[in-house]
């Protein structure tokens, strides 16, 4: 059977840089910093989404990527494509990486739409897709969910992508989830806001503030000041959207030791929220803040900073109950 055209099922893509999924702007990277360019080329968030007609016993896909030197400390990370029906994981299959390959995933019986999480080590670039025994169409369309963050929300510690808190609370509330996380970024930076006020979308979050701690260390007047910049630019492009604004979650080092120029994460939260109250207070009705203090415990961190797979969890509970009354056809 000959190969569909990847491009109609593909789902949490911002942006195409050819046939890759990217999540910035590629005509816009001259005003990024280098390390969030890095960060963007990385398919997170990427699914490929399909109807399967019953009878459909599996579905092939195609994909390139690059294939690490002996050296690289990733090289023997196989590539897993995780496969979710209905909210929940119905199966997995693993190969080895190379410069293209195909995967088979089988289908469990009676048909349905599904989902299939893209890995992301080696950026894999999905080229096509075939029915086995069958038939598929690409999903419908969902409300988009734009989420921007650190390397929280880009997952990091969770044990596979579908984990990650956006992609979690994306499927609790039936959207597609744009995940705009970069590792090492989310620093406040205004041309990200550009980038955020020109891509279509329904509903937004911004999650950010831990790295104004450190490694790029700001005072709470800057970070206020920042996130009412920020958030005025992207209110641009998305004036009616409702934007849910989640502070930075646990940091024990950071709550009450000072960064380099004398801050605490304590008083960085408080005047995230306060910018976001601020805001909203002055007529934004549809900005909402959410604490993330109170959101997980020591045990829900992998590495003091990182959340593991339950604090994922309990992050995406939280951000889902504050966004249901606000997501579309809800």
């Amino acid at each position: 059977m000959t190969w569909l055209d990847v491009r109609p099922f593909l789902r949490g893509t911002a942006w195409l840089d050819g046939a890759r999924p990217v999540r910035a702007d590629p005509g816009d990277l001259a005003r990024w910093p280098w390390d969030m360019a890095a960060r963007a080329a990385l398919p997170v968030g990427v699914r490929i989404e399909f109807r399967a007609a019953p009878g459909t016993r599996a579905v092939e896909l195609r994909y390139r990527a690059e294939v690490p030197g002996p050296d690289d400390p990733l090289a023997a990370l196989r590539h897993c494509f995780a496969l979710w029906r209905d909210g929940r994981p119905v199966g997995e299959v693993c190969a080895a990486p190379a410069p293209e390959a195909s995967v088979t995933l089988p289908l469990p019986e009676g048909g349905g739409t599904f989902s299939v999480y893209v890995p992301e080590a080696q950026a894999p670039v999905p080229l096509g897709l075939r029915a086995v025994g069958g038939a598929l169409s690409p999903a419908p369309a969902r409300p988009r969910w734009l989420v921007h963050g650190d390397s929280i929300t880009e997952g990091w510690w969770s044990t596979r992508p579908a984990h990650a808190w956006p992609a979690d609370a994306g499927r609790r509330l039936g959207l597609d989830t744009v995940n705009l996380g970069y590792a090492g970024g989310a620093r406040g930076e205004l041309p990200v806001a550009e980038h955020l006020a020109r891509l279509p979308g329904d509903l937004l979050t911004l999650a950010f503030g831990t790295n104004c701690w450190s490694p790029a260390p700001v005072t709470p007047e800057w970070l206020y000041a920042t996130v009412r910049a920020f958030v005025g630019l992207l209110r641009r492009g998305h004036p009616d959207a409702p934007l849910l604004l989640v502070s930075p979650v646990l940091r024990p080092e950071a709550e009450h030791g000072r960064n380099a120029l004398g801050a605490t994460l304590t008083e960085l939260r408080r005047a995230m929220e306060r910018a976001g109250r601020d805001l909203a207070a002055e007529g934004d009705e549809r900005l909402l803040v959410l604490p993330g203090r109170p959101l997980l415990r020591e045990e829900h961190l992998a590495d003091g900073l990182h959340p593991n797979d339950a604090g994922h969890a309990r992050i995406a509970a939280a951000v889902a109950e504050a966004l249901a009354p606000y997501a579309p056809g809800r």
